[in-house]
């Protein structure tokens, strides 16, 4: 030691053998335990057993908007815009803005990302610096014989302690891999939030249109049942009608705006709803309003491949990125198992004052190294790593649940779509069916060619087909924006594939400006 403190000064003596011995150590380094590689897409060719078709109608019903499947197409980015209402493309707007579970997300971003990057600090060494300054007096009874003057001096120590955990084992690069996975699984939520948010306001406004609909249909009701209600009264007081009719009549007005507050409390709850949605307090509700006639049916509705939804949808994403975490954790476990080294380094000076440290003939250094195993801890690390590998047995579970998941959500969406064309095509039939017989009767009444018992039935006949058909139009719709979500929504397409993630996160937090 002596030797080689004669070429090099006694500190720097102790930071370059730590550095030397530190590179060493890095350059030897191995990370144990599974490498992660994304699972493969599923091998199936669509989502339902049978060739994908397009919605279909009766040619000889009455004329509704038709669909058509493009098999293979990308999801728009702002996918909500093939509805093509502006004040729903404004609501989207400000509760992409304004929505504090969006707010939550980004925050657990950068959560994960931050104590990610805490720790990549331990690949490097850890160095403290302390300085301590004493006056010290020595006692008569220990400064030697015959000695009868007390010695007081001052002493003054500057010190640094370095020590460095060598990633031997690779303890450390799965860590930080665990960490950078958490980050990823935070930025698919992140994205999980934005499609659940924007599909949740579409649905709210189809909902809110809906009910608009199914009120203004009761009112027509009404207003056709007050209709019949003074033909029976001037016939009654022309002796043309008996009380009993009126009366009957009087009760199925009655029961027809009997349903008309259930809407409306229904409708200002719903316009809680988007309120909220759009982050605001209820006092302050938002100025959009929705009805059916100004919300158009996406005619194209695009279906991305198999391969590419399992890409595409958050959810999934946000499993594999689980997965990828838990794999990395079997890695630390094993490493906890092996042997840990540690090095260390105290170099500093001491003088008895301060304008003497770092003089020559003050400087002081140790370097240290040593190496720890554990011998008997009752099986405890060895379960650790046992429960590690059966968490990732549970996490390749749930990720193959996800994916299944995601197809069976779009298989339903799809079916739904299929069957909602005919639906609508029936509501609209039986609706007019319904009005045309409404229509008659009541010239029929004029005339007292029918009973009342037929007036009744035809006005509750109409009641329900209006409603039925202003839910069937609202359903297809929702379940348009069904098939939207259950494909995951749209991602920016030009981003580069090397920085993918990165560059989906950013558009989206672009968006919102």
């Amino acid at each position: 030691m002596h030797a080689f403190s004669a070429r090099i000064p006694h500190h720097a003596a102790a930071t370059r053998a730590l550095a030397v011995a530190a590179g060493a150590l890095m350059l030897a380094s191995c990370a144990v335990g599974p490498n992660f590689s994304s699972p493969p897409a599923p091998d199936v060719a669509g989502y339902t057993p049978e060739k994908l078709q397009s919605p279909g109608t009766d040619p000889g019903g009455p004329r509704v908007a038709k669909q058509r499947f493009v098999n293979g197409a990308d999801i728009p980015t702002r996918w909500w815009a093939a509805f093509r209402s502006v004040p729903l493309n404004d609501l989207i707007r400000l509760s992409v803005e304004r929505n504090p579970s969006l707010q939550s997300a980004e925050a657990a971003i950068k959560v994960a990302n931050f104590n990610a990057l805490a720790q990549r600090g331990l690949f490097f060494p850890q160095v403290g610096a302390n300085y301590t300054a004493s006056r010290q007096l020595v006692s008569n009874a220990v400064s030697g014989p015959g000695n009868t003057a007390q010695d007081e001096y001052s002493l003054h120590t500057a010190q640094l302690n370095i020590s460095f955990v060598p990633d031997v084992w690779g303890e450390n690069i799965r860590n930080v891999e665990n960490l950078d996975a958490v980050t990823e699984q935070a930025q698919f939520q992140l994205e999980a939030a934005y499609l659940t948010l924007s599909a949740n306001v579409v649905t709210a406004a189809i909902q809110e249109a809906s009910l608009r609909g199914q009120i203004a249909a009761t009112e027509r009701i009404i207003k056709i049942e007050r209709d019949i209600l003074g033909i029976l009264k001037n016939q009654f007081d022309a002796g043309q009608a008996a009380q009993v009719d009126v009366l009957a009549q009087e009760a199925a007005l009655a029961q027809s705006e009997q349903t008309l507050p259930p809407l409306q409390k229904q409708l200002a709850i719903q316009r809680d709803l988007l309120t909220a949605l759009a982050g605001q307090f209820s006092a302050d509700e938002i100025l959009q309003k929705f009805d059916l006639a100004r919300l158009a049916l996406p005619a194209n509705p695009p279906v991305s491949l198999p391969s590419t939804l399992v890409a595409q949808r958050p959810d999934v994403r946000a499993a594999e990125a689980s997965l990828h975490s838990a794999s990395a954790l079997v890695g630390v476990a094993i490493a906890a198992r092996l042997p840990n080294f540690v090095i260390s380094a105290n170099p500093g000076s001491t003088a008895f004052n301060a304008a003497q440290l770092f003089t020559p003939g003050t400087l002081f250094y140790t370097i240290a190294g040593s190496a720890t195993q554990t011998v008997f801890d009752g099986f405890t690390l060895y379960h650790k790593q046992k429960a590690a590998e059966a968490a990732l047995d549970q996490a390749n579970a749930q990720y193959r649940q996800a994916v299944i998941t995601a197809f069976q959500n779009v298989a339903d969406a799809l079916r739904s779509l299929q069957a909602d064309a005919r639906s609508v095509q029936a509501a609209i039939k039986a609706e007019n069916a319904a009005k045309a017989s409404v229509d008659i009767i009541q010239k029929q009444l004029v005339l007292g060619q029918v009973n009342q018992v037929i007036v009744l039935t035809a006005q509750q006949v109409y009641l329900n087909a209006a409603i039925t058909r202003v839910q069937a139009v609202a359903t297809r719709l929702s379940d348009t924006a069904a098939l939207f979500m259950a494909l995951g929504g749209g991602w920016p397409t030009d981003c580069p594939t090397s920085d993918w993630r990165s560059c989906v996160f950013e558009t989206r937090v672009a968006s919102k400006t």
